[in-house]
């Protein structure tokens, strides 16, 4: 089992900045490929960015590309996903997730991440 607590939530007016970590325990965090999604009200929840087992690859939606920067200390067994320039349309419940598959391949699908945290609300007020 793998137990994910996502922070750093908050109100953020337009143009903020906010840093949200989330911390895991459990299954060796070595193995996971970690990714962030987002849920806004109403909507599917999407990709966001995602990291390799080492951190040394990234990948990210197009909507945050430049914005956003997701890194991870596998010392501390965290993951954080820096977020700039905010817009009203990055108003969402943001999760993280771990993937444990044999690739290592960083996947932007919801349904490939086995384990999630319980979220922590953005919003962003223009």
């Amino acid at each position: 089992q793998v137990q994910l607590v996502e922070s750093g939530g908050g109100l953020v007016q337009t143009g903020g900045s906010l840093r949200l970590s989330c911390a895991a325990s459990g299954r060796a965090f070595t193995s996971a490929v970690m990714g962030w999604f987002r849920q806004g009200p109403g909507k599917e929840r999407t990709f966001v960015a995602g990291i390799s087992r080492s951190g040394d690859t990234t990948r990210y939606a197009d909507s945050v590309k430049g914005r956003f920067t997701v890194s991870r200390d596998n010392a501390k067994n965290t993951v954080s996903l820096q977020m700039n320039s905010l817009e009203s349309g990055d108003t969402a419940v943001y999760y993280c997730a771990a993937d444990y598959n044999a690739l290592g391949a960083i996947l932007a699908t919801a349904g490939h991440y086995a384990y999630w945290g319980q979220g922590t609300q953005v919003t962003v007020s223009s």
